[in-house]
């Protein structure tokens, strides 16, 4: 039921200008990723100057969310985009993408590279203690991320590719929420499958169960393998008939992205100008 709840959002029917609405707003949500061992200031500049202006202003598509890059380069990130910039600085860490560093070492990376200026912190979880069943680690090692992270909003990954089954991934998303994550995430979208629709549906019906329980909204940010801007649409539906407008935001909703942006680029421009440009127009993500 769920796998066919899932795939009937990518049957809705969008028109012209709600499509062009749409492809802007996906923009706006998404955080612009580079996250490769041969990554440099000068990429990082790259970065952060593509998602200032995605595009050329006559098509008045609005700024990217955030980037995200790995600790290291929050800094170089941060002098770039500087203090007031509507683009926010996120970075991976807690010994991205595995997990697999003593607490110790993963919680002073985050104070670290929130003193280096990251807006948000994206963690991962430690799938090894879930999947052991010590649940009470797990929820212990969030809390823990969510105090060193200080000001920063903490995005929590639960690698959904490693946790099986749609049970585990409603726990996870539980736990996380209860912990403290101001956002919950698919994936490091460095394991496959990443983000898939129903992945996706169980952790949005488990923020809107937070929410009604609670009246705390929390964050979602699917990430990995979506690339296309007809995905992007399909995944604002979900989330429009899941928990409502409040959630279709920057604020309540990410997609993390690389080559989707440039998808929703050329899509916003077909729509505009009736016809199709080349890749070679738009900037490599």
């Amino acid at each position: 039921m769920l796998e066919e709840r899932a795939a009937s959002f990518t049957k809705r029917s969008i028109k012209t200008t709600a499509k062009l609405a749409g492809l802007k707003m996906a923009v706006a949500m998404c955080d612009l990723t580079t996250l490769e061992g041969k990554d440099t200031p000068g990429k990082i500049a790259y970065l952060c100057r593509k998602a200032l202006q995605p595009a050329d202003p006559a098509y008045h598509v609005p700024p990217c969310a955030a980037v995200c890059v790995y600790p290291n380069m929050t800094k170089y990130a941060r002098k770039f985009l500087g203090e007031n910039s509507p683009v926010l600085v996120a970075a991976v860490a807690t010994a991205f993408p595995s997990g697999q560093f003593p607490l110790r070492t993963r919680l002073e990376e985050v104070r670290r590279t929130v003193a280096d200026g990251a807006d948000e912190i994206d963690m991962v979880v430690n799938r090894a203690a879930f999947l052991a069943g010590d649940h009470a680690r797990v929820f212990d090692e969030i809390a823990a991320t969510k105090e060193a992270c200080g000001f920063a909003h903490l995005k929590v990954i639960l690698e959904t590719g490693e946790l099986v089954t749609y049970d585990n991934v409603r726990l996870a998303s539980e736990i996380a929420m209860q912990a403290g994550a101001d956002f919950i995430k698919t994936s490091t979208g460095k394991v496959s499958p990443a983000a898939t629709m129903p992945v996706t549906l169980v952790m949005l019906e488990a923020i809107r169960d937070y929410f009604f329980a609670t009246g705390c909204r929390i964050g979602m940010k699917p990430a990995g393998g979506i690339r296309t801007a007809k995905q992007a649409l399909a995944w604002l539906v979900m989330v429009k008939e899941t928990l409502g407008d409040d959630w279709l935001t920057p604020r309540l909703f990410r997609f993390g992205a690389s080559a989707l942006v440039n998808d929703l680029l050329m899509q916003i421009a077909k729509t505009v100008d009736g016809r199709y440009q080349s890749s070679d127009y738009f900037s490599l993500p």
